[in-house]
């Protein structure tokens, strides 16, 4: 358990508390602490986009291992990956949760079977429909319908990846690392790190069914790459993916009508004298487009590209984590600040963006939470 646990990592200050209530327009974001009991669970958060500061509100406990998280469009629903027994061979679980608007309590809805083991990736689509999930140790992906109410439905897809790739110890079997609909909700796309594909599936999110795409059903980065996350560009004609065995973002122009892509650029995320071990986690974009991070766990930074008006990237920068491992990354919307999850760090740490070269400079300390594994950023509850 623990050696798989640690695998998966790989490929996978004090806190401020606020005894007010949080105001409707307040900003609220949640963490998931990758724990059982006190130390786990998923914490509320107040942010302000004025500081920069962080106010915890209040952590949900009854929840195991919280890996992680997606949101509604509307900002109503908290979707989190929940594992009793992590890593094992039984399958996991996706749960739902009503938000209260005021104060960021989670309610409990229900829960389904994620269709997988180590489980490690959600999105919900933009139509509030459909959640697809990535289960990084059975090698499979899967969709769930959401109900009117919030809660989920029985799983209506499933697909499981067969092959492997060069890498004897990484990549000897399907490990897909995550899944994420496409803007229109026309495409689901699968990073599969064993494989070194990026398979791509037709989603109908009014039914909650994936199917292999009739234009392209996969695109391939460099061998032994480990393709993990990966993010679309705001004018939806380029795609990121980030590498994790590699430590390199590839980049995609995207056709959006076919769901089709072709590689166009690969770029390393390390300074070129770096000869430590490393590997890549999370890849993020700016709303505007023109500035991109991926972090780097081992040497422990965010690598940020400057976006040139084609999709390409120039590294123009590596800026210390603040912490062991960054593991997720999160933007604000209005694209000025961006938090880092450093999960063996056990922080959460806050930059600000400039917003003419991108650079990040820090703010306050980072706060002290256990194993936070997800950022997520409640849009405005309509």
């Amino acid at each position: 358990m623990r050696k798989l646990m640690s695998l998966f990592l790989l490929s996978t200050g004090t806190l401020l508390m606020n005894t007010t209530t949080a105001h409707a327009e307040e900003s609220l974001v949640f963490v998931s602490a990758f724990a059982t009991g006190d130390d786990g669970g998923i914490h509320t958060f107040h942010f302000d986009s004025h500081s920069g500061t962080l106010k915890l509100l209040q952590r949900t406990s009854d929840i195991e291992n919280p890996f992680f998280l997606a949101i509604s469009p509307d900002g109503r629903f908290l979707y989190t990956l929940e594992a009793e027994n992590f890593g094992s061979r039984k399958e996991e679980f996706v749960a739902a949760f009503a938000i209260e608007s005021r104060t960021g309590n989670l309610k409990r809805l229900n829960r389904q079977s994620s269709r997988g083991s180590a489980s490690c990736y959600l999105d919900v689509d933009a139509s509030g429909r459909t959640i697809v999930v990535a289960n990084y140790s059975s090698g499979n992906v899967a969709a769930l319908p959401l109900l009117k109410d919030g809660s989920l439905g029985e799983a209506a897809s499933f697909i499981q990846h067969n092959g492997s790739s060069v890498d004897p110890l990484r990549q000897q079997g399907p490990y897909a690392h995550c899944i994420v609909t496409s803007p229109d909700s026309r495409f689901a796309f699968a990073a599969d790190l064993g494989l070194d594909k990026i398979l791509i599936y037709r989603l109908d999110p009014a039914t909650a069914r994936l199917s292999p795409s009739a234009a392209q059903q996969f695109a391939i980065v460099p061998p032994g790459s480990g393709p993990r996350h990966l993010i679309f560009h705001p004018s939806r004609k380029y795609m990121y993916v980030i590498n994790e065995l590699k430590n390199v973002v590839t980049v995609f122009d995207l056709a959006e009508d076919s769901g089709t892509l072709t590689a166009r650029q690969t770029i390393s995320t390390l300074p070129v004298d770096f000869a430590g071990t490393s590997h890549c986690a999370d890849v993020k974009i700016t709303p505007d487009g023109r500035f991109l991070y991926g972090t780097n766990r081992g040497h422990d930074s965010i690598a940020l590209y400057r976006v040139a008006d084609n999709g390409q990237l120039e590294l123009t920068g590596i800026k210390p984590s603040l912490g062991k491992g960054p593991q997720n990354l999160l933007i604000t919307p209005d694209g000025r600040w961006l938090l880092c999850a450093n999960m063996p760090g056990n922080n959460v740490a806050v930059f600000r963006i400039d917003e003419t070269t991108g650079s990040l400079s820090t703010v306050g300390e980072p706060i002290a939470i256990t194993m936070p594994s997800c950022i997520c950023w409640r849009p405005d509850a309509r």
